[in-house]
């Protein structure tokens, strides 16, 4: 399928959401045993990154980014994350803030978004150095590939292209797809 959808297909909402639960969850996992040593140590970055990672991606994107998108406003829509379906529930932003509250900020959406993401695999680096284990280099790999998959696949090839609000996305934009 080619074109702008107003409704993703089911499964590219199901890859979204599969990759993003999965990434969060091996970090997690990967942290608890990268610095195993140490279980307070470990405990305590795990479940806050747990719990700041799926905050910024299912509580702090429907209420700052998902309000001012184009999918919390069209009716019978449904985005790439299916985040607009709660989104549309709640009150509505301006369009014209869907950048802004995307990119501007040292806590803006993208920072933290990406940073959930990205702040593993550092972490995990300094486990392996501190603490290696193959199970945990595996962890680390795979982390790194759902990266590259989410960046390359989901992104680049099954959301953005296909997004109605694509025009105004500073990640499109970014990945020269608006």
């Amino acid at each position: 399928m080619s074109g702008v959808y107003r409704r993703y297909p089911l499964r590219d909402v199901a890859l979204y959401n599969g990759v993003t639960l999965l990434h969060f969850g091996l970090a997690t996992w990967g942290l608890l045993m990268a610095y195993d040593r140490w279980p307070t140590l470990a405990l305590v970055p795990a479940l806050a990154y747990l719990v700041v990672a799926l905050g910024q991606m299912y509580v702090m994107m429907p209420l700052v980014v998902c309000v001012a998108c184009v999918y919390a406003t069209m009716p019978g829509s449904r985005c790439v994350s299916g985040l607009n379906l709660i989104a549309a529930r709640l009150r509505h932003a301006d369009l014209a803030e869907f950048e802004a509250r995307r990119t501007k900020g040292a806590l803006s959406h993208n920072k933290l978004y990406m940073g959930s993401l990205i702040a593993p695999i550092p972490l995990l680096a300094v486990g392996l150095v501190l603490n290696f284990s193959p199970s945990v280099l595996a962890l680390f790999l795979a982390i790194a590939a759902l990266l590259v998959f989410r960046i390359l696949v989901v992104f680049r090839r099954n959301a953005c292209p296909h997004c109605a609000g694509k025009g105004r996305c500073p990640n499109a934009k970014a990945m020269g797809i608006a």
